[in-house]
């Protein structure tokens, strides 16, 4: 077993803790200045997200310095926190996805009659190429949902996750994860030479200067791969965002593809087929 401070990280403890329906906490319990919610707080530590706290708490699985952990629980930032081994294999078996989404397929749940990009991850689509000795098993499709969005009409790489602790890295409100982009354009009639016609002033409002849905966007790293296409760097994800961004410079998107997220690139997993996270890799 492993003792860290608790102020930065949580203890993870070997054994096995009794288990008890865990009940509300008393009003009296409401955090307070200087508290958070445990299922908080256990996200933050990076032990999991709140669901999966919430799942554990519920389990018996979640021990706050020394006593059982009870649902909603407000706890101090120096609280310790154990959690059983139970959750720590539990966590072992989830799957993280990556997937070359094609044209015509949704981020997320099945909507106008298009089919979620999950369902592309079944046997028969595994890249051939995939290293992780993993083996596909059906329970990995329960709870595997997209840790970010890519629109129906876009391609490239896809993130399918059981992990809340990956979700929270790539789309929590603090993530800072780089999503690179390459994205082909035309300009008015001109769909060969764009560069070359595209005024420079418009260009550095891309990087930085506009604003989606009444809040200014976060400078962006905008430079032409070729004189058709542009290579974005964004550390956001609004809804359509490169293509509303495109829209208000006068340029009109004719092909996206996301090609990287943080440290894991898209590389040459063919489109339609998916591959598993590699255990050495991170975002």
């Amino acid at each position: 077993m492993r003792c860290l401070p608790c102020a930065n990280r949580s203890r993870i403890d070997s054994h096995s803790m009794s288990e008890r329906p865990p009940g509300k906490p008393p009003k009296s319990l409401a955090p307070s200045g200087g508290t958070v919610r445990l299922n908080k707080r256990m996200a933050e530590l990076g032990l999991c997200s709140r669901r999966e706290a919430d799942d554990w708490i519920a389990r018996g699985w979640v021990r706050v310095n020394g006593a059982s952990a009870v649902m909603g629980q407000p706890v101090a930032p120096d609280a310790r926190i154990d959690v059983a081994r139970e959750a720590q294999q539990q966590q072992r078996q989830q799957v993280t996805i990556l997937l070359n989404k094609p044209v015509g397929y949704v981020s997320g749940q099945a909507e106008d009659g298009h089919e979620p990009a999950v369902a592309l991850v079944q046997p028969g689509n595994r890249w051939n190429q995939c290293s992780s000795r993993m083996r596909w098993g059906h329970e990995q499709l329960r709870g595997l949902a997209p840790a970010g969005r890519l629109d129906i009409d876009s391609i490239g790489l896809l993130v399918l996750t059981q992990d809340g602790r990956v979700a929270r890295q790539l789309i929590g409100e603090d993530s800072e994860i780089e999503k690179e982009y390459l994205v082909r354009v035309s300009f008015g009639a001109e769909s060969v030479n764009v560069q070359a016609v595209f005024p420079a002033g418009q260009l550095a409002r891309l990087r930085h200067g506009l604003s989606l849905d009444g809040e200014a966007l976060k400078p962006a790293r905008v430079e032409w791969q070729n004189p058709e296409q542009l290579r974005f760097v964004l550390k956001e994800g609004k809804k359509r965002q490169i293509r509303r961004m495109c829209e208000q410079v006068g340029l009109l998107v004719t092909g996206l593809k996301r090609v990287r997220i943080g440290r894991v690139n898209l590389g040459h997993l063919p489109v339609g087929q998916w591959r598993y996270l590699a255990p050495h890799e991170r975002f």
